[in-house]
């Protein structure tokens, strides 16, 4: 990843979005820009109008965290965001540039821990992702729940690469903007943070040149953290599915986490995992119900 061109269009782009009236300025005579001058943001931030044109240029190194802190309040940048920023200072920061290599999606000695603790979770759909949606591990629900990922081989088991190049992937998700918005925003936020990961950097690459959607999503350079809350599937062997999904991180690794859904009670997302777990049962397959990428 080129971290000068990241570090110019989302400075550049956060600014584009901050109106001189959002920012507390007076407005005087036409204006050919939407959004603030780089003057403007340079004297919101108390820094000079060179230095902060250095910083759009894509220069972060060596800007300290104070001026970072006066340049995210300065563009209203949100908290996620200000962590990106924060993410592509360190990158341009880091003296060596190194190709990093893929480490074993789960560690031996934690995988048969955390295979015990998914097949335990017999009545919930649970799984092992990491920073690239890369599904590692999954219980037998969750793989049931996920039946469209598995089945469109192309995909190799990366819920990224269904939701953009899968024509199932619209069916699938109720509120495919969203997940589609919220996948492209966590991979920019996880390509700051380690710019260097080959893998993830031929992905986004691999998305940008086979899908529209994800191009035009990408250029907007908006980021986004995952959090709890509910996801909507039309699943095509029991119908819709309101869940309420959890994240927790692995403490050994930061990249990996175990995501699980689940139904509110007495609900008909209740009713319907209760029918997925027959379905699932009637067309279990003996193979372990992992994918490694």
């Amino acid at each position: 990843m080129d971290n000068r061109s990241e570090v110019r269009a989302f400075l550049s782009s956060r600014r584009a979005k901050i109106t001189p009236q959002q920012a507390g300025l007076p407005m005087y005579g036409s204006r050919r820009v939407a959004g603030l001058r780089r003057s403007e943001v340079a004297m919101l931030a108390g820094v000079s109008i060179e230095y902060y044109t250095r910083m759009e240029r894509g220069s972060l190194s060596g800007v300290s965290e104070a001026v970072l802190d006066a340049l995210g309040t300065a563009l209203r940048l949100d908290a996620t965001e200000r962590s990106h920023l924060h993410d592509l200072a360190r990158a341009a920061n880091t003296v060596t540039a190194r190709a990093r290599r893929s480490a074993a999606p789960v560690r031996p000695a934690e995988r048969a821990g955390v295979e015990r603790m998914l097949e335990a979770m017999a009545t919930l759909p649970a799984f092992v992702t990491n920073h690239r949606f890369d599904i590692l591990l999954a219980n037998p629900l969750g793989r049931a729940l996920y039946a469209p990922v598995y089945d469109d081989a192309a995909c190799g088991g990366n819920t990224a690469r269904f939701c953009f190049l899968s024509p199932a992937a619209r069916q699938f998700y109720v509120d495919w903007e969203q997940i589609a918005q919220t996948a492209v925003g966590a991979l920019r936020v996880v390509a700051a943070k380690d710019p260097y990961d080959r893998e993830l950097s031929n992905l986004i690459g691999e998305l940008s040149t086979r899908s529209d959607a994800f191009r035009m999503l990408w250029g907007a350079h908006d980021v986004h953290v995952f959090r709890d809350g509910t996801k909507r599937f039309r699943h095509p062997a029991v119908g819709r599915l309101d869940l309420d999904h959890e994240t927790l991180l692995l403490a050994a690794d930061e990249q990996i986490a175990v995501a699980v859904y689940s139904a509110v009670p007495a609900s008909t997302a209740e009713d319907g995992l209760k029918l997925l777990a027959s379905w699932a049962a009637t067309t279990a397959e003996p193979a372990s119900a992992d994918t490694d990428s």
